[in-house]
């Protein structure tokens, strides 16, 4: 199936030109191309019409989960029949396994699953493994070790109406696939009773009844998952297995030899360098592992042996979410300035703490290879490339073979103006530019050098009456959203912040973007920050900055260079197509107002009877939220739900 791209309008401004290039780029072998997109250029509908033309399968690479869900839902917007799929890290909190040699603390890897994520991920396999019209969007986990593609594909399990197959095979096949027999009909387990077999497919939340007659296939009913009702029949069921890690018994048991080879010369060596405290806790801890995989083909931490259960030579490269992808797809690196460092990052703070874990008898040497790709093997994997920036990186720009330009704007909206002034008195001075915004009815941000700068800040602001507060790194996801509403809603007029302002703030409201200290040259102050912090007035008609620096650095300089370059093309373009630009009309879905109506409703329900309906309402607005990939919305339900089951066990106290 080919990708069919649905939008209610067509591409304008820049848009055009910049996906005939990308297009032509690829089709002319230039695999690494840069589209350097203006803030709000459209760069996502750029990529989804070449997608389209390409008819490629695609790994879109975001530098977080939430602006991976984003992408996920533009994405689904554009493609509704095609397979748009999320792949990130599944857990909720994490803390990977380490050991601090200085207090002698080991600490166990601790880990909290999310349910959903762990679905959209084995969706995202599973639709590589089936179809060509896929759309991963992932973080960095696309490069983290995941299972063999050969053995999990070895391992699906096809079955269709009047196949052969008995009753006691096929529950040998699901058990061998990491189903788990249970009633509970969760992902991931299957219930046998009698002639019946029904199974929860580990990426699927519905629930699939196959009827027996003797050792054949009768009939493959779909039912609803909660209240069983028959939705169809089905000819056929694909099943894939409920775990990444999957391995046929005899590479199981190769593999089983070969971690006890390992394990016998590991103990030779650390007994020999006098480590007998380290040789036996390596040895008990191994040898319980073998066990459990012996015994249940699995075991907690199985990923650190991927390299046996895999049949790799040490050092050789993992698998991961790339492998599953088929020869020659499109990688799209969002906002590459910053994602290409994290990439490239990862590998090394791994090493540094697998070897405390090795050196100290917790892992096996073979730990090191259950690790995510170097940079130069995670390049090897790769075809065409393109990278989509504001600003990119100096890496982008070494590598790239073409750059393509999108400064037009759909909206006719022009970067912003920028005024330079004196650091002498800023702070007073800013004052009275946030008093005229403020009465217009605009909102500004202002950026600081230092977290307690734009605490001070905020309270000085407050006190001289104006409506303000700070973001930075310290204030929990939940928090940021919160604030961010408060902003577009005009509860608050003025935010203050440090690095959070730069990337992924669309606030059409912001007429006006206040840079404190701008002549201190460093990462806060550089020509990418600077440029990222100067967008962040783009998406207002009225947009202007303000720069206090007592001097011109090489940073700014370029940066204002570059932002009036980009001015005058928007200028000249809007005068030649008379075209006027407007204020970009974005809508405010806040979360704020489902809060206060809660707060009304715990109020009326002090009743206790009343409680487990409005836990059972937060739950399912949880899991509603979650599927829509608004997980920190998903968060704020379960923290309330979290709140009124402790209310619910103060009430039967008193």
């Amino acid at each position: 199936m080919s990708f069919n791209l649905k939008s209610d309008y067509q591409p304008a401004g820049d848009q055009p030109k910049a996906i005939d290039l990308l297009v032509n780029g690829i089709e002319f072998g230039r695999n690494q191309q840069i589209l350097l997109g203006v803030t709000g250029s459209g760069k996502t509908f750029t990529t989804a019409n070449v997608i389209t033309r390409l008819n490629l399968p695609t790994l879109v690479i975001a530098h977080n989960k939430t602006l991976a869900a984003q992408l996920t839902q533009e994405f689904r917007t554009f493609f509704p029949d095609n397979a748009v799929e999320y792949f990130v890290s599944y857990y909720d909190y994490y803390q990977p396994e380490a050991y601090l040699a200085g207090t002698d603390t080991y600490i166990e890897k601790e880990a909290d699953i999310n349910d959903e994520i762990d679905r959209l991920r084995h969706r995202a396999t599973s639709a590589l493994l089936t179809r060509k019209d896929v759309i991963v969007v992932a973080s960095v986990s696309a490069i983290y070790g995941l299972g063999s593609p050969d053995e999990y594909q070895k391992t699906v399990l096809i079955l269709s109406q009047g196949q052969e197959i008995g009753r006691e095979e096929l529950i040998s096949s699901l058990i061998d696939m990491h189903y788990v027999r249970s009633s509970s009909f969760e992902r991931g387990t299957f219930n046998a009773k009698g002639n019946l077999i029904e199974i929860v497919p580990i990426g699927e939340e519905r629930l699939y009844r196959i009827k027996l007659n003797g050792n054949s296939i009768q009939s493959i009913q779909v039912l609803e998952l909660v209240t069983r009702s028959l939705l169809e029949e089905t000819k056929t069921l694909t099943v894939f297995p409920a775990k990444h890690f999957v391995t046929s018994p005899e590479k199981m048991n190769k593999a089983l030899k070969s971690i006890k080879n390992e394990l016998d010369d590991r103990l030779k060596v650390l007994n020999k360098a006098g480590k007998n405290l380290e040789a036996d806790r390596l040895e008990r801890r191994t040898k319980y592992d073998l066990a459990m995989m012996k015994e249940v083909g699995y075991t907690n931490g199985i990923e650190n042996y991927s390299r046996h259960l895999t049949g790799r030579k040490p050092g050789e490269p993992p698998y991961t979410l790339i492998d599953y992808f088929p020869e020659g797809f499109l990688t799209v690196i969002d906002e590459s300035h910053v994602t290409v460092p994290q990439i490239g990052g990862m590998y090394a703070g791994d090493r540094a703490r697998k070897d405390a874990l090795i050196d100290f008898g917790f892992r096996l040497p073979s730990a090191y290879d259950n690790r995510p790709l170097k940079f130069n093997e995670f390049e090897a994997k790769l075809g065409p490339v393109i990278y989509l920036s504001a600003t990119p990186g100096p890496y982008e720009k070494k590598h790239s073979q073409q750059l393509v330009e999108q400064i037009i704007r759909p909206t006719g909206l022009i970067d912003p103006q920028t005024d330079i002034r004196p650091i002498e008195g800023q702070v007073q001075d800013a004052i009275k530019e946030i008093e005229k915004e403020t009465d217009l009815g605009h909102r500004v941000l202002v950026t600081t050098l230092t977290k307690k700068m734009a605490e001070d800040l905020a309270e000085h602001l407050q006190k001289e009456g104006v409506k303000s507060t700070y973001l930075h790194s310290e204030v929990d996801t939940i928090e940021r959203i919160r604030t961010l509403d408060n902003l577009r809603l005009g509860k608050t007029e003025v935010l203050v912040g440090v690095n959070l302002l730069r990337e992924g703030l669309d606030l059409p409201e912001v007429s006006m973007v206040l840079i404190l200290d701008a002549d201190k040259e460093g990462f806060l102050r550089s020509e990418t920050s600077l440029v990222q912090t100067i967008g962040r007035a783009a998406r207002n008609v009225r947009g202007r900055v303000i720069l206090y620096a007592d001097q011109v650095t090489g940073s700014m300089h370029r940066a204002l260079a570059e932002t009036d370059r980009r001015r005058k093309i928007q200028l000249d373009y809007n005068q030649k197509h008379n075209i006027t630009p407007q204020t970009i009309k974005k809508e405010i879905e806040s979360i704020i107002p489902q809060e206060e109506q809660l707060a009304e409703e715990w109020e009326k329900a002090i009743d206790i009877n009343k409680l487990p309906n409005l836990i059972k309402d937060r739950e399912k607005e949880m899991k509603r939220l979650a599927k829509e990939l608004r997980f920190e919305e998903a968060a704020l339900a379960r923290d309330e739900a979290i709140q009124l089951r402790k209310m619910q066990r103060t009430l039967k106290l008193k």
